[in-house]
């Protein structure tokens, strides 16, 4: 069985050498089907993985408690904003937290000289920065003091460095918040673009208290941060807030919710999960070239035969097998589609590792996914090579000689 298998193998390779142009197009679907699977497969698991990523500089056990009953455009409009008390309740009365940090935010125009630009400020506490993973590359955070006292301090982003200061040290020199003049003290490292396209870097955070008195002109908390301990769970603290905030906004047992909890965790599986999502169905359809590639290898197939039957008919005349005839054409097909198929693999893995710097996701070597592809090449070969090799095993020898 196995010098059968050979003899056909050496068989195949001999008549993809002798039509190399022909073999390469019909191997051109297969190749196209196959490499279209990889590339999205693995760029969908990259972008999956910076979001999780992403996610997880954050901050570690992150709860966001915002007004309203879900956050982003389907926020509800008419849920009163938090104030400090609120934040100063949770840290106070919730066990098991790390850190708690009340967050307000606009844009405004900052100037620093002739240059200006427009960015968010976003007014907050000293424990924001370690909450919220940020850390300080040059110069210092502003102090709990200073937070309490609503000292005129701040703290800039990359992008805002980058755009008052050039390549200066920001450090120790004035900027204008609107009517604020404030200090810079400290240059927040840079942490790129989050997983809804937004600067990070394009920042300035001062405390809070200066915010409401020389920014907002009022004294709303628009989001409570809040860290959880290591090992701890973040369901029962999520309970324990809500429990908390009911009170708090004197909310009726009959009454909805008019805050919302959000666990980052959640974020995190919904945005990868939606990515995934998307990846295997871009998958799926890229994957439908592989049968567009099968019937082209069949076609071609079904014409070799056509153009071999006197070849087939003196095999079958001088004693060869139905079965070894069936099985020379079959191994063929199976070559044609297994090549094709390596080449598309490596064309895949190339052609990612290129893609993935362009897009600046991480490269992530899928094996599962590679393999799946060779074995669905290889599969294709097997599905629509057995009707032409059905056909040439099935000649009749003499009507096959007398052929032309």
């Amino acid at each position: 069985m196995m010098t059968m298998i050979g003899n056909a193998l050496l068989l195949a390779l001999r008549e993809l050498r002798r039509n190399v142009m022909r073999s390469f197009l019909t191997m051109l679907g297969i190749i196209i089907g196959v490499a279209s699977v990889i590339i999205l497969v693995t760029l969908g698991s990259g972008a999956t993985q910076k979001v999780t990523e992403q996610i997880a500089s954050l901050g570690s056990n992150l709860l966001m408690v915002t007004p309203g009953k879900r956050m982003g455009p389907g926020q509800s409009s008419g849920a009163a904003p938090f104030k400090l008390a609120d934040a100063e309740a949770i840290a106070r009365d919730v066990p098991s937290l790390a850190a708690v940090a009340p967050v307000s935010s606009r844009s405004t125009t900052a100037i620093y000289a002739n240059e200006n630009w427009s960015t968010t400020i976003t007014g907050t506490t000293e424990q924001y920065f370690p909450l919220s993973n940020r850390r300080v590359k040059e110069g210092r955070a502003f102090t709990s003091s200073e937070a309490r006292l609503g000292s005129a301090v701040c703290v800039i982003g990359e992008t805002v460095r980058t755009k008052l200061f050039g390549n200066q040290d920001p450090v120790g020199s004035r900027i204008r918040l609107q009517k604020l003049s404030c200090e810079v003290i400290g240059l927040l490292e840079a942490k790129g673009q989050n997983t809804m396209g937004q600067d990070q870097d394009d920042v300035i955070v001062v405390p809070l208290r200066t915010f409401q008195r020389r920014i907002a002109g009022n004294e709303d908390v628009t989001m409570i941060q809040v860290s959880v301990e290591d090992g701890v769970s973040t369901d029962r603290v999520r309970r324990d807030i809500t429990r908390l905030m009911r009170t708090r906004r004197h909310l009726s047992s009959g009454q909805d919710d008019n805050f919302n909890v959000m666990d980052m965790k959640e974020i995190a599986s919904m945005l990868s999960g939606t990515t995934m999502m998307m990846t295997m169905l871009l998958g799926a359809v890229a994957a439908v070239s592989l049968l567009v590639g099968g019937i082209g290898i069949m076609n071609i197939m079904l014409v070799s035969v056509t153009e071999r039957t006197r070849e087939i008919g003196t095999r079958l005349a001088i004693g060869a097998l139905e079965r070894e005839v069936l099985l020379q054409f079959l191994v063929e097909s199976v070559v044609i589609s297994s090549l094709g198929g390596l080449i598309g693999i490596v064309f895949a893995l190339l052609t990612s590792t290129s893609l993935a710097g362009v897009l600046q996701v991480p490269f992530v070597f899928n094996a599962p996914i590679v393999m799946i592809g060779f074995a669905f090449s290889a599969a294709v070969g097997v599905l629509f090579g057995y009707v032409p090799a059905r056909k040439a095993a099935s000649l009749d020898p003499i009507q096959a000689l007398r052929h032309e």
